[in-house]
Parts: structure tokens; C-alpha cells; sequence
């Protein structure tokens, strides 16, 4: 009786001490601006693999429409913090402008396993980087996506400033709906059809470089 006893106690004794390594488990995600375009606060967030932040080929959520049509990150942050399938959530202080990298320190642990990122390239109509339910490898310590830039499908490519919120033309919260796409695709960039000169905001894709590390 004394040796079944023992071996509860010490069963009890080894959850008690794993249980506060898995809560601590965490992972750095660094995201680097390879393009010429600035990206607005970047939401960044782990979760299970029943979050799809965004499918490419259907439409945008109403909260990503926000992001990528004027960089606006809070409903998609209220939307993702109340779930339960959410472990852990970050939101940039300010944009992330060509060439910088922003630092983000993440809990994921158990079913909690895939990365999520997006942002806005502010000076287009609704085009976003976008890291969508990347699956963190637990092999491997250091992992790099390079990322590119999505379409939300929710706006029309027109270029023109009266209806882009990012430099040099400054108009929030103004859209031109008709002829848009209706659903996620990759971005075909700017062609100079409006006021936008490709030569100065324009990208090659990939537009971030991500780099998920485990502690």
C-alpha cells in the first residue's frame, strides 16, 4: 500500500512541475519589411487549427476588410482575443516601416501550434501581408517564411489617393467598392493606373520575412 502511495505522490509531484514548463513554452516571431510599402500595426497571434485568420479564394471577414482597407487592427483583435481556440495575441504599437523588423513574443503550447500574422501596406487599396495558420514545427528551433501580399478583395484597385489612407495620400475610411474581386487573392501590385507611381510604391514579392523561433 505504501509503494502505490509513494508512486501517486510522486505522479503528482511530476504534473506539478511540468505543468508550469508547458505554460511558459514560447516562441519569438520576428517580422522584417522587405518591401518599399509602410505596414500598418501588425496583429500577430497563435491559435489552434480551428482559426483561419483568412482562406485565400473566399471572401474577407468584415473585421479583415478593416485591416486592409485602412489599417485599422481592433475589431480583428476583439474578434481573435474572444476566442477560445486563441492562445495568446499581439498588437504593434505603431507601423512597421521598409527595412524594420518588430520583435513579438508569443505563448503556444500543445493544440495551440499554428502562427498567424497580418497588416496592411498602407498606401494601396486593400492589400495586406498576410501569414495565415503557419503550423510551428516543435523540431526545429529556428523556422523563415517569406510572406506576401494578399488582395482582400474588398475594394477596387482604382490608385487613387481620394480612397488610400497611407502616404502620400491620406484618405481613411473611403471606399470604392465597385468592380472589386469579392474574395482573397494575391495582390497584383500597383500599375500606375491612378495616383500612385510604382517606381516609389510598388513591391516584389516576398513583403515580409518572418523568422518563428522557439525559446
Amino acid at each position: 500500500m505504501k509503494r502505490y502511495i509513494l508512486l501517486g505522490v510522486i505522479a503528482v509531484m511530476a504534473v506539478a512541475w511540468s505543468a508550469p514548463a508547458t505554460a511558459q513554452e514560447m516562441v519569438t516571431v520576428r517580422i522584417t519589411n522587405v518591401s518599399k510599402q509602410i505596414i500598418s500595426p501588425p496583429v500577430v497571434v497563435s491559435h489552434s487549427a480551428k482559426v483561419r485568420v483568412f482562406v485565400p479564394g473566399t471572401a474577407a471577414s468584415t473585421e479583415l476588410s478593416m485591416l486592409a482597407e485602412d489599417g485599422d487592427p481592433s475589431a480583428l483583435a476583439t474578434l481573435l482575443g474572444g476566442s477560445d481556440e486563441v492562445l495568446d495575441m499581439k498588437v504593434a504599437d505603431g507601423p512597421l516601416l521598409p527595412g524594420a523588423t518588430m520583435v513579438f513574443e508569443l505563448q503556444s503550447r500543445g493544440r495551440f501550434n499554428r502562427v498567424s500574422a497580418v497588416g496592411m501596406l498602407v498606401t494601396s487599396n486593400d492589400g495586406f501581408f498576410g501569414l495565415e495558420h503557419y503550423l510551428v514545427n516543435r523540431d526545429r528551433r529556428n523556422q523563415r517564411v517569406s510572406v506576401t501580399a494578399w488582395d482582400a478583395g474588398t475594394e477596387y484597385n482604382n490608385e487613387l489617393c481620394g480612397f488610400i489612407p497611407g502616404p502620400p495620400c491620406g484618405s481613411p475610411l473611403i471606399r470604392d467598392t465597385n468592380g472589386a474581386e469579392g474574395f482573397i487573392h494575391t495582390h497584383p501590385g500597383l500599375h500606375g493606373g491612378g495616383d500612385l507611381s510604382p517606381a516609389d510604391w510598388n513591391w516584389q514579392n516576398p513583403v515580409v520575412d518572418v523568422r518563428i523561433m522557439k525559446k
